[in-house]
């Protein structure tokens, strides 16, 4: 099958601090009103929101996740199933969810009938810095990728772009065209490496790598990086504090031509371990 360009809105959005069930809702609404505005704009086939997109990523809000998290089909697919339903795309969001094995950061994605085509759970957790995911998620246990005309996406939240592993298994077994990488980056000491994590992401494996962040005073500087990148190439940078949804372009033909012209996967060994 021919692949075709592929539109995605890639929203760096801002998320208000909250405590309460209905604090989330009201910003749902208000995401999915930003969102709807831009592809009334200018249509795509995919919609990617970060981390937790529904709710704050802060420890007074996990103190609340009796509240804050739901399940699978919780107020965070109602509201971007529609979406999705209304504008004929698929909408990846991010959002705790929690049933009677643990509670999760999970990413779901529901296609244009309004259908959850599945989910990932962080596999992750981040104990560092900013983070104290370990006091309040259970780590996830699968991988997951869907496909949209014709290209192969993987999503990863946040600390899973520090284990190498992770996006070469995707790419290498699963087929993974692109990383959806979902995060929450404050800016503590680990904010300067991010950026360096998604260009070798990106190029070692040869694929797109959307790295989208939360808007914010301590947050922002998403990025996507493409298969091949250089002075003529560089990668498409975010605004550095505030909201913004950008159009962005996927053409499966640079990917075709940054494997043909760097044969960095081609020319790896069967194995390293036996050396």
């Amino acid at each position: 099958m021919t692949q075709h360009p592929l539109g995605i809105l890639a929203c760096q959005i801002d998320i208000p601090t909250m405590t309460t069930a209905h604090q989330r809702d009201m910003h749902l609404a208000t995401t999915a009103a930003k969102v709807r505005a831009a592809l009334q704009e200018t249509p795509a086939d995919l919609v990617v929101l970060p981390e937790l997109s529904s709710m704050d990523y802060s420890r007074a809000a996990f103190d609340n996740l009796d509240v804050l998290a739901e399940p699978i089909d919780g107020p965070s697919f109602q509201s971007w199933r529609q979406v999705a339903q209304d504008y004929n795309c698929h909408v990846a969001y991010s959002f705790a969810r929690r049933d009677d094995t643990g509670t999760y950061i999970s990413l779901a994605v529901v296609n244009p009938a309004g259908a959850l085509v599945g989910h990932y759970d962080k596999l992750h957790l981040a104990q560092y810095g900013a983070s104290m995911e370990k006091d309040y998620f259970t780590r996830g246990n699968h991988l997951f990728t869907f496909t949209v005309n014709g290209l192969t996406f993987a999503p990863i939240i946040c600390y899973d772009i520090r284990i190498p592993e992770l996006t070469r298994s995707l790419v290498l077994d699963h087929g993974a065209d692109v990383i959806l990488h979902s995060g929450a980056y404050y800016r503590d000491a680990s904010f300067a490496t991010w950026h360096d994590f998604t260009t070798t992401r990106a190029l070692e494996n040869q694929v797109f790598f959307l790295s989208l962040n939360r808007a914010g005073e301590h947050y922002g500087n998403s990025r996507l990086c493409y298969p091949w990148m250089d002075e003529n190439r560089p990668p498409v940078r975010f605004a550095e504090h505030d909201e913004q949804l950008i159009n962005l372009v996927i053409d499966p033909a640079e990917i075709a031509k940054a494997r043909q012209t760097y044969s960095f996967l081609k020319d790896r060994l069967p194995s390293y371990s036996k050396l």
